[in-house]
């Protein structure tokens, strides 16, 4: 197969160094972002709970551990709600001989450990917080249903992913989402129920001003947190989708699985919110009454399978 001009490799190379450094800048400043409005949520459930002058230093403590246990331990919470199981040769093979074969092209200096979740729908997404810490996750549709080489593709473009930092990067978005929402749900619960019952001098005006807070935190949480993850970028699909090329030398096996990906209607159990943006195709399927899938939207995680397909042609 003809191979790319030796100028073309290298402009190719630089752009993916300062894709990678993007992406580490972006990690710090959204792991910033996320400290601060953790903070400020557990704070106000501590005022809520009338904690006293304590409440500023446990929200302290909660936000910055959460934040190193989103940072540390966010590929063991993606892979647990998953229900992901280790590959095996045994009962993996193929997919294991594909990785091993891919490992000699990308350039990691550590193969991702490979895992496999039992579920109908073809789908993968990759994990981890660098390279030498990814996970690959494949459901048992996607072995059933592809060929090799377009498990071959799938593959290389998860290793694009690990490759480029975009896995440390959508994890630690993923993992932070969910904190989030989940504080908003407990810190509503605590206002409405729990802290609004003494008896002080300053309860109207306090109380009010906690509502306010409240609702607000309630209403922002899911939005601020869906404007998170299309921070990521959909572009950064489009760049695992080249890269992966540079790894395959065969745009028509990931083509043809992008095709496959996007024509099964099957849903996929584990998928949640938080994790969508991680899978190589937008795991919820969403059709119009007249039973075509709906394009890409502004608020979509993924660019559409067209827009993708299309891009890969331009590359052969």
């Amino acid at each position: 197969m003809e191979q790319f001009p030796a100028f073309i490799l290298l402009r190719k190379d630089f752009k993916m160094f300062e894709n990678i450094k993007k992406n580490k800048t972006e990690s710090g400043v959204i792991i910033g972002i996320f400290i601060i409005v953790i903070t400020l949520i557990v704070y106000y459930i501590c005022h809520a709970l009338d904690l006293g002058p304590i409440s500023i230093v446990i929200a302290l403590v909660f936000s910055i551990a959460s934040a190193w246990g989103s940072y540390y331990y966010s590929d063991q919470i993606v892979l647990s709600l998953s229900h992901a199981r280790p590959a095996t040769k045994e009962e993996d093979l193929k997919i294991v001989n594909i990785l091993d074969a891919l490992m000699v092209t990308s350039g990691l200096p550590v193969k991702p450990r490979l895992y496999v979740t039992e579920d109908s729908q073809p789908n993968a997404f990759a994990t981890g917080r660098n390279p030498e810490n990814a996970v690959i996750c494949v459901t048992t549709g996607l072995l059933e249903k592809l060929d090799y080489y377009e498990l071959e593709g799938v593959i290389a473009h998860e290793l694009s992913h690990i490759k480029n930092y975009d896995i440390r990067l959508s994890c630690i978005v993923s993992v932070m989402v969910g904190f989030m929402v989940m504080l908003s749900d407990i810190f509503s619960r605590a206002l409405f129920w729990g802290g609004l019952d003494d008896d002080r001098d300053s309860d109207n005006k306090g109380n009010g001003i906690l509502m306010i807070i409240g609702l607000i935190f309630l209403i922002l949480s899911p939005i601020f947190g869906s404007l998170m993850q299309l921070a990521l970028s959909r572009k950064r699909e489009f760049l695992a989708d080249s890269t992966a090329i540079e790894f395959t030398r065969n745009p028509d096996g990931l083509i043809s699985a992008l095709q496959k990906l996007d024509s099964d209607d099957n849903q996929l159990a584990t998928a949640n919110s938080a994790t969508a943006n991680m899978y190589i195709v937008n795991p919820f399927k969403q059709n119009t009454k007249e039973g075509k899938k709906k394009s890409s939207s502004l608020w979509s995680t993924h660019p559409s399978i067209e827009d993708r397909i299309e891009a890969l042609r331009n590359l052969k």
